[in-house]
């Protein structure tokens, strides 16, 4: 007789499971290496009909992308030659290269922003989840359910009241009001998941340290942050993310000096309508940072997400 496990699964589910995730990733991933793909065709390549799956690869997209371009006559094209490959590229089209775009700028904010959000969103949220966790806070169950209530909040219900708020104390296109914004949406995610993974540690490794003459705080930062460190980790992914995409505030409290990149890309024009292999390639670009943070934190992102799962 063949041995039969309740908990193991057959060889045939394995397979069945195994297609069925790498048919769930295929079809995950089709638009995104679309959006990477038009990013390397040319302007008619990319509204080609029947869409093009085989094309000449090309750089135009990127060009477009950082540079702003006007059009030239012949005799101002031949009285000024490339020097570039990528002069070179414009020049092929008839066009003449003014200067660089706004993109590079606007990714910067995109940076600061995302990334100035995300650590005051785990800074602050670590603290406030500690004391959640560890000391008797009046109306401990209230105040968590007000600060969990501030995240169901859809953010156009409150977009006029903060507009007219940052336009009268002068935050309006600024990248401390956007960071501000963004840790005050962020809060309430963090103070939740870092709660639960304090919540996970047990006093007793503090009560030793204490014991051992630490203080309260060198017992929090030597002996409670190292083991929640999978817990920040996971949150500052989930901070980051939302910073990152977050696309309705950016529009309406942002123009110019503070503009990020999601409502900007979309603003891209090329000579004849929409640059769509420009928009792809900002769109690529654009989401380089994330996918690189996640993957340097995946480890203690997968620990973060099933820790506590099995209690003693």
């Amino acid at each position: 007789m063949s041995s039969f496990s309740v908990t193991e699964p057959s060889r045939r589910l394995k397979w069945i499971a195994g297609l069925l995730v790498v048919g769930y990733a295929l079809v995950t991933l089709m638009p995104l290496m679309w959006i990477i793909a038009t990013g390397f065709k040319s302007s008619s390549d990319s509204i080609a009909y029947p869409p093009k799956v085989v094309f000449e690869p090309t750089l135009e997209g990127y060009v477009n992308l950082f540079t702003v371009q006007n059009r030239a006559s012949p005799e101002q094209l031949a009285a000024n030659p490339p020097e570039t490959w990528y002069e070179q590229i414009v020049h092929d089209k008839g066009m003449m290269i003014s200067g660089p775009s706004r993109f590079g700028e606007r990714f910067m904010n995109s940076v600061i922003i995302g990334f100035g959000s995300t650590f005051l969103s785990v800074f602050l949220g670590t603290l406030a989840a500690y004391g959640f966790s560890r000391y008797r806070v009046p109306l401990k169950d209230d105040l968590l359910f007000f600060i969990l209530s501030t995240r169901m909040m859809p953010p156009i219900a409150v977009a006029i009241p903060i507009f007219l708020m940052f336009r009268a104390t002068g935050l309006s296109d600024t990248h401390a009001g956007m960071i501000l914004l963004y840790t005050a949406v962020n809060l309430s995610l963090a103070v939740w998941l870092l709660k639960g993974f304090i919540d996970e540690i047990p006093r007793e490794y503090e009560e030793a340290a204490l014991i051992d003459g630490y203080t309260r705080f060198q017992a929090f930062y030597k002996v409670v942050l190292p083991q929640a460190a999978t817990g920040i980790a996971s949150t500052a992914i989930f901070c980051l993310i939302f910073a990152w995409n977050e696309y309705a505030f950016a529009v309406l409290l942002t123009s110019g000096t503070a503009q990020t990149a999601p409502p900007f890309i979309p603003t891209i024009i090329g000579s004849s309508g929409r640059d769509w292999p420009a928009v792809s390639a900002g769109a690529t670009l654009f989401l380089l940072p994330v996918i690189v943070f996640t993957i340097l934190l995946r480890k203690h992102l997968l620990r973060g997400i099933t820790f506590g799962a099995v209690r003693k």
